[in-house]
């Protein structure tokens, strides 16, 4: 995961240690508009950026959860059934963004942490990066023109005063990838800071992914 301080918007300057495999993975970074370096993030169990067999939820432990899907159960009850892992699977963006917007704020609740509020620019910047990563056929919070996240989220209007952004490749439901972040450690310190206001978040979906990013900020 990646941990940095930058002097403004798109501001530049930071260390970075990351942890990527497949053939599911995922990667936190996070940045502030502050004058002291942020405290040095956790050791990782495991070299950064090295690559290694996914087995258990792709971070720190990856490994890809591959759940088969539910078979619907029949019902002759006039009440809506609950939703199959099928549903899910087949789920709008707006539902999928909801229900991990649900789940953060579920685990920031546990912590003492206030909820995020889903912002339109935030959303913006989340799923564009989400859409260029399956486009180009990349994975990271820079993309190939040298974007990082606080550049991206800036263009998208958002003027921040902090940012975090999660991302990762593979993991099939909200449930899956939700678990995936919360037992890496960099992505979980960025869903429960509670510095963050607003959330927004990305997914495409399509062989190979889904395609998953979180963008948290609080404004100037």
């Amino acid at each position: 995961w990646y941990f940095g301080t930058d002097a403004g918007p798109g501001g530049g300057g930071a260390t970075a240690t990351r942890t990527a495999g497949d053939p599911v993975v995922d990667l936190s970074e996070s940045g502030a508009a502050t004058a002291s370096p942020p405290a040095p993030a956790s050791p990782a169990p495991s070299t950064p950026a090295a690559k290694k067999p996914a087995a258990t939820a792709k971070t720190h432990h990856p490994t890809k959860k591959a759940t088969a899907p539910a078979a619907p159960q029949p019902s002759t009850s006039p009440s809506t059934p609950r939703p199959t892992r099928t549903a899910l699977l087949g789920a709008t963006p707006s539902d999928t963004v909801t229900q991990v917007v649900a789940l953060v704020n579920k685990e920031r609740a546990a912590a003492g942490c206030g909820p995020l509020t889903e912002d339109p620019q935030l959303e913006q910047a989340a799923q564009g990066h989400s859409d260029d990563m399956a486009a180009r056929g990349f994975f990271d919070h820079t993309n190939p023109d040298g974007a990082d996240p606080g550049q991206r989220i800036t263009a998208a209007g958002y003027r921040w005063s902090t940012y975090g952004e999660n991302i990762a490749q593979g993991q099939q439901t909200p449930e899956a990838v939700m678990d995936s972040w919360m037992n890496s450690p960099g992505h979980r310190a960025n869903i429960l800071n509670c510095s963050f206001k607003d959330i927004g978040v990305g997914v495409h979906r399509g062989t190979g992914g889904p395609w998953w990013t979180q963008d948290f900020g609080a404004k100037l």
